[in-house]
């Protein structure tokens, strides 16, 4: 399995320096809406205490909950199945697809369909699969995977979109109006609910209680996608129960005000048995989350509830762009769910990280997300997993640290390096800092100097 390299991959991303603007002010847009709906609500604090709790029962009561889920399921007229890994979840699709003569399958946004590859695994079977939210169906056309969670395409401006609808739906190349664009995506796709034999979509949420999947969106494309076709499947992590109807309350109220910063989202929908003539399966699937329950240090990322506010607030994400970190999950939360299912691929992504602490501020059910990411880079160590280069410096660092007049001569030798080496010696390709900015300047008096001159023998 080719290993991931975020910083050289970031670096095409760097280089485009309108989408990375854009992207940047975008996403902290979308932090500082948070920031205001968390401050309007009083209880906000609270909410996320409590949601971290729920969340905590429910995981460590995930077997139960699950049993009940699935009774209350059937009894609803449901029928429930259990994957293990992708796998089995892509084959208890493609069989259902397949019983009931499927060619098109429409789908809303699922971030656990994309886990497991489910779109290519039908393509090469002769499956149709379109997808139906706008964010999702630009990032199909232009045959990427999401950058983001919550908003898949938001690394692109809207002359990128034209482009993609100009090359794959026979738009206009030279109209970049957003409501032109996605009222051509609303006609061009309207036809596909009508003619599909099956829809699909993922699951916000599971209510053991009830045996319900909910839903959020903001475009109504889940709806449609679950309620037209005669045959309709949900696809949910395990980690998505909360045991009643009132905990869900918690979770919706935190949801999009964390992601997006609106009260709530446009559609929350319910879904707990077919409709009538029709046929409802519910997917239950693992694949690698009881392993990851098991983890002792890194279990409480299943708590997460993918509303984004991580990669929102995160420097990196925000400057290298989604599609850097090489995988499905990107951003802060990316980084401690990839390594669980390939710590070879992934090593790499835990140093793409300040270890600033904002993700975990913002997190709306309290995930230790930096101290996680802290976490893997301990676990990649004692695996093996560093880089050569990366692993001899910080032997170096070790040293150098760890000796007061070493750590000294050094700086005083760097210093001297940034103001007299010429400028194609220090930005050489030994020099990581200095591809994408300048080496700061240094300062006339370092602090040792400053306070043996200004505090040094002082009461």
């Amino acid at each position: 399995m080719k290993k991931i390299h975020h910083a050289e991959a970031s670096s095409y991303f760097i280089e485009a320096k309108d989408n990375e603007a854009f992207h940047d002010q975008r996403l902290w847009d979308l932090r500082q809406k948070r920031d205001r709906e968390a401050a309007v609500i009083p209880e906000f604090q609270e909410l996320r205490n409590l949601a971290s709790q729920i969340k905590e029962h429910t995981l460590t009561h995930l077997a139960e909950y699950l049993e009940q889920f699935e009774a209350k399921a059937q009894a609803n007229g449901v029928t429930v199945h259990w994957a293990l890994d992708a796998a089995e979840h892509n084959r208890i699709v493609y069989d259902l697809l397949t019983d009931h003569s499927v060619r098109t399958l429409v789908k809303s946004k699922s971030m656990l369909t994309e886990e497991c590859e489910l779109r290519p695994f039908l393509e090469r079977r002769g499956i149709e699969v379109i997808e139906t939210d706008l964010g999702e169906r630009i990032q199909q056309l232009d045959n990427e995977p999401p950058s983001h969670i919550v908003v898949p395409a938001v690394h692109k401006l809207r002359g990128d979109v034209a482009k993609v609808f100009a090359r794959t739906l026979d738009t206009d190349p030279d109209n970049d109006d957003p409501n032109y664009l996605s009222e051509q995506m609303r006609v061009k796709t309207r036809h596909f609910f009508v003619d599909a034999e099956a829809g699909m979509t993922g699951g916000n949420f599971a209510v053991a209680e009830t045996g319900g999947v909910v839903v959020c969106t903001n475009e109504g494309n889940a709806d449609l996608s679950a309620n037209v076709p005669p045959l309709f499947i949900a696809s949910v992590g395990i980690e998505k129960l909360v045991p009643r109807l009132d905990d869900l309350a918690v979770f919706i109220r935190l949801l999009s005000r964390s992601a997006l910063g609106s009260p709530i989202t446009q559609y929350t929908s319910h879904f707990r048995a077919p409709r009538k003539s029709g046929e409802m399966h519910i997917i239950l699937v693992d694949n690698g989350r009881s392993e990851r329950l098991g983890m002792e240090e890194f279990w409480y990322s299943l708590k997460c509830i993918r509303c984004g506010a991580c990669m929102n607030t995160c420097p990196v994400y925000r400057r290298s762009g989604g599609l850097s970190y090489g995988a499905v999950y990107s951003g802060p939360i990316g980084i401690i769910l990839n390594p669980t299912h390939d710590m070879r691929k992934y090593s790499s992504l835990p140093f793409a990280s300040t270890l600033n602490g904002s993700c975990t501020h913002v997190c709306p059910v309290k995930i230790n997300i930096h101290e996680q990411i802290y976490g893997w880079r301990r676990v990649l160590a004692k695996h093996n997993q560093l880089p050569f280069v990366k692993k001899a410096a910080m032997k170096v660092a070790g040293k150098i640290l760890s000796d007061p007049q070493k750590y000294r001569k050094t700086i005083d030798v760097a210093d001297a390096a940034i103001e007299h080496l010429p400028r194609f010696l220090l930005y050489s390709r030994m020099n990581a800092w200095g591809r994408q900015r300048e080496v700061p300047a240094p300062p006339d008096q370092t602090f040792h100097a400053w306070y043996l001159k200004n505090r040094e023998g002082k009461q």
